[in-house]
């Protein structure tokens, strides 16, 4: 079973079955996926489908609907966290960085039932959380990301910032937590600078979005394109996202980054883009909260914005805040 999954349009659920046709591009018209690694290394990351079923909202994809997965769990140890944040804070403090993003992951083995259970959790309503789901044989990656890379209509892109993260019980301090507004801040002048040579830029009060047991700051952004933009390029502008990516963002902090989340053992996909086109329109997410697994393996990555202010201990508990986060919302 090759599989693909995103939420239509218009409520429910867009599944494309394979055989897919792989592109370099996308096409001028009807369906395609897009699939990259968040290094951006796959030369035809477009995926066309032989098949789509549009679903009512609360259905699932029948390959989906397998017995729910019971796993047992192993958290990630914190020296090797510990070795890259020290790497990381030494990096801004000598100046070479202001932020970047460590994952860390956690491992699990299944002991019955089957990830292809967890399509449910895709099917429900969850607000602002966007479900898509990529299966390959034995395969597969199944998220609910809240962050938008970007959505491109027309001659207008919307796309938001998203970071700043605390507990739901913590909302009325969080408003007023100068570190996780720095933080946050941080991303949307960013964002902002990148998005101004596209266009006219608009920016939205800056808000919390809830999200279950966790709360983060959210800015949407809107840009009035001054002319025409090929999909890949915008990709390729705004990925990664400064919430998830270093600033400054050049070649040099792009590698340490890699380089710190392959130490971690992050799954390649974690924080990649993943999109649906159709007839002209698209949408991009960020891949993260998500679970990935390969036969029996199971995975579940998270990630940090490090900045000057960062602590070892904070930076932890958010980390495992976010992976509760993401198993509880999948039933895991």
């Amino acid at each position: 079973m090759n599989a693909a999954v995103f939420r239509d349009p218009g409520g429910g659920l867009l599944v494309g079955r394979g055989p897919f046709e792989s592109l370099s591009g996308p096409p001028e018209k009807g369906v395609a996926f897009y699939r990259n690694d968040f290094s951006l290394s796959c030369s035809r990351p477009w995926h066309v489908p032989s098949r789509i079923d549009i679903l009512e909202e609360g259905e699932s994809p029948d390959f989906l609907r397998e017995e729910h997965p019971e796993i047992v769990w192993e958290e990630p140890e914190v020296e090797p966290f510990a070795e890259v944040f020290a790497e990381v804070s030494q990096a801004i403090r000598s100046g070479s960085i202001e932020k970047s993003v460590p994952v860390a992951t956690a491992t699990g083995r299944i002991c019955k039932g089957s990830c292809k259970g967890l399509g449910s959790a895709l099917a429900r309503g969850n607000g602002p959380l966007r479900p898509y789901g990529w299966i390959d044989g034995d395969e597969g990656v199944v998220g609910l990301s809240p962050e938008l890379l970007f959505e491109l209509n027309g001659g207008v892109l919307h796309t938001m910032a998203l970071a700043g993260t605390a507990r739901v019980e913590e909302r009325e301090a969080f408003g007023a937590d100068e570190k996780e507004i720095r933080e946050h801040e941080f991303v949307a002048q960013t964002l902002l600078a990148k998005l101004s040579d596209l266009g006219q830029t608009t920016r939205h009060s800056r808000d919390i979005m809830e999200l279950g047991p966790l709360v983060h700051y959210h800015s949407a952004i809107d840009v009035e394109l001054r002319k025409k933009e090929s999909i890949d390029r915008l990709v390729t502008l705004l990925h990664p996202t400064p919430a998830l990516g270093p600033l400054p963002r050049t070649a040099e902090t792009l590698g340490d980054l890699v380089s710190w989340r392959h130490r971690l053992g992050c799954p390649r996909w974690f924080g990649a883009p993943f999109g649906l086109f159709r007839d002209g329109m698209f949408e991009v997410l960020v891949g993260i909260r998500m679970i990935r697994w390969q036969g029996s393996q199971v995975e579940v990555p998270s990630g940090c914005g490090v900045i000057e202010e960062s602590r070892l201990v904070n930076e932890w508990r958010e980390l495992r805040l976010k992976r509760e986060s993401v198993r509880s919302v999948f039933g895991v």
